[in-house]
């Protein structure tokens, strides 16, 4: 069994950007998908930044990558750029890495709606795990910037002819603000929920008997 480092990079690991680069170019191709094309300088800034997460192998060689990114002033970011070296998928890696860039996620920005956008089951499947539900496009970042990436991806004219309000990506979102309220507000929450609803239904049930009192009264009139 592989047994791997899973860590923030840093300075260490700068040397790695451009197979990291050359992969995810790679990895997109052969999915038949576009990413936001990124260059070697770019993901050795998120290393010295601090927003980035290496795995390495026991040898130390280079096995999976993934960084963040934020959006609209920090209210919104993404884990961007997941990929795992071709020899060491399928071995539970991908789970690792996004857990730990999760984390660092939550603690470099704890207010922040954490969001992607992917087409990969597997990623879904790992996100709703941490906690992400499906949402609408609308409710991501408006943030030009980040809708500026989809260009390079295939189906970059399925998004712009769905006024970027649907695509084959799914988005996901993990809210802070929805996960730290404390389990009584959801009952609350349902709570008059269900009492709105008994309210609608003693309505509607008053209304049907003042409407057959009249048919009554009309009928011995």
């Amino acid at each position: 069994m592989q047994h791997f480092v899973v860590q923030v990079a840093s300075e260490l690991h700068l040397h790695h950007a451009d197979i990291i680069c050359n992969e995810m170019e790679s990895s997109a191709r052969a999915r038949g998908t576009g990413i936001a094309k990124r260059t070697p300088d770019y993901i050795r800034q998120k290393m010295l930044e601090g927003k980035a997460v290496i795995a390495l192998s026991k040898k130390g060689e280079w096995a999976g990558f993934c960084y963040i990114e934020t959006w609209s002033h920090g209210n919104y970011v993404a884990n961007s750029g997941l990929i795992v070296s071709p020899q060491f998928r399928k071995s539970g890696l991908a789970t690792d890495i996004k857990k730990k860039i999760f984390e660092l996620s939550k603690a470099k920005y704890p207010e922040a709606k954490i969001f992607g956008l992917t087409t990969g089951l597997a990623v879904m499947k790992i996100n709703s795990d941490l906690g992400y539900e499906p949402v609408t496009y609308s409710e991501l970042t408006q943030d030009e910037a980040f809708w500026k990436g989809c260009q390079s991806c295939v189906n970059f004219e399925i998004l712009k002819s769905k006024e970027r309000k649907n695509c084959l990506c799914t988005a996901m979102l993990y809210d802070p603000a929805e996960k730290n309220k404390p389990k009584w507000f959801d009952f609350v929450s349902k709570k008059k929920v269900m009492e709105r609803l008994l309210r609608i239904k003693q309505n509607t049930f008053l209304k049907k008997l003042i409407i057959k009192k009249e048919e009554l009264l009309n009928t011995f009139l």
